[in-house]
């Protein structure tokens, strides 16, 4: 069980990274900023297509991108692999969106562009903290207890990142349109999605 991202954004159709803890250790160092690019084209993708107060976890490959985006338009997003228990990954989100509100209202992310953010200061110094410490899902058990009214609603819609675009739209070509990846981290896309295919026909 591993966690590969945590980030918050701002929600909506512009949305907008504000800060990110990223664990890419598992990957081999060239592959590293491509998979890292892609974290971010993700998670501002599934952010940007999740209506406000609305929870949902999408499956990618090997991966899965569990997504909350509050009512204010500030979103959460955990990016894990398949074995990491769904329930802990928001009751990680919402813990850490509680505590980013309460450090940064929204008067202070919510004009935030990509042109602009490097001028905002719109960190959060915890994120690398939660990153290490909830690698084991048992280090949330506290948090579990105070969110058990997470299982009292059904939260979670889990889809393919195909069913969140828009009709008509194809994950290859806003990967293929993005200028927030790469040539490199786009032919590291490329090359996985051949892969993972390849062994899904096996």
């Amino acid at each position: 069980m591993k966690i590969y991202y945590l980030g918050i954004l701002k929600g909506g159709q512009d949305a907008v990274e504000l800060c990110k803890a990223k664990d890419v250790s598992s990957f081999s160092f060239f592959e590293r900023s491509s998979v890292d690019q892609f974290m971010t084209f993700f998670s501002t993708t599934i952010a940007a297509r999740t209506e406000k107060s609305q929870r949902q976890s999408i499956e990618e490959g090997n991966y899965m991108g569990h997504v909350y985006v509050r009512q204010e338009g500030l979103a959460g997003v955990v990016i894990s692999d398949k074995e990491y228990p769904v329930r802990v990954s928001f009751s990680i989100l919402n813990k850490i969106l509680d505590e980013y509100l309460a450090q940064h209202p929204k008067e202070e992310w919510e004009s935030a562009t990509n042109a602009n953010k490097a001028n905002m200061d719109l960190s959060f110094a915890p994120l690398e903290l939660y990153l290490k410490r909830y690698q084991d899902p048992h280090q949330a058990d506290a948090l579990l207890r105070v969110q058990q009214e997470l299982d009292d609603t059904k939260i979670v819609l889990h889809k393919t990142i195909e069913s969140v675009l828009q009709r008509g739209e194809k994950l290859d070509t806003l990967v293929d349109k993005s200028e927030a990846l790469s040539s490199s981290s786009k032919m590291f896309y490329t090359q996985a999605r051949k892969t993972n295919s390849c062994c899904v026909l096996l």
